[in-house]
């Protein structure tokens, strides 16, 4: 019995841990800043971006950074872009470090998913896996504040998907924490089971 217990516990407790790194789209917290990220390149190859979705009545179009270096210009203008359509940047070499850019044309500003990139020294990104669909292949999605001071938080200002991307940002505490109670319990289990 106590077994059988401590088996459901673990379950329980990976099942915790899974849900909590898991993410939805668009960014289900609104109002709360969301953790800062941090992109490579996964292998030599291109990056595409993928046109998701727009809220703003700012008009704006993505450009990408590879360890400080532009590549490829600015594409998807989000007034004038449809969901799937793509841009190509170009080349890049795997484990480059990347920064988005969110050029506002309406302001003639731009921010970057690089907090300190950004004049008000923010996050203006979240991330998330894409799992892909008919007309978006599998990628990181990220979704753009682009007001200063983060604005109203929300994060679906300006939306893409990106190809042969990682994003290297280190999980969550809470999410450590629930990966710590189920190697715990994983450990009490094998004890009691010897």
């Amino acid at each position: 019995m106590l077994k059988q217990v401590s088996l459901t516990a673990i379950a329980l407790c990976a099942s915790l841990t899974m849900s909590a790194q898991a993410a939805t789209i668009p960014y289900p917290d609104i109002g709360t800043p969301a953790p800062a990220n941090s992109f490579v390149a996964e292998a030599d190859g291109e990056i595409t971006a993928y046109f998701f979705a727009t809220s703003a009545g700012y008009t704006s179009r993505i450009g990408l950074w590879a360890d400080g270096v532009q590549v490829g210009g600015y594409g998807l203008q989000n007034h004038s872009s449809s969901y799937g359509d793509s841009y190509v940047f170009g080349n890049v070499t795997a484990g480059a470090e990347l920064v988005f850019e969110l050029q506002v044309l309406t302001t003639s500003g731009s921010w970057y998913s690089l907090a300190t990139s950004n004049s008000d020294g923010l996050n203006h990104t979240y991330a998330t896996a894409w799992g892909g669909d008919g007309d978006i292949p599998a990628g990181t999605y990220i979704g753009f504040e682009d007001l200063p001071n983060l604005g109203d938080i929300d994060y679906n200002d300006h939306q893409f998907v990106f190809t042969n991307v990682k994003n290297t940002t280190v999980p969550e505490p809470f999410s450590l924490a629930l990966f710590g109670l189920g190697v715990a319990a994983l450990g009490f289990a094998r004890k009691r089971a010897a």
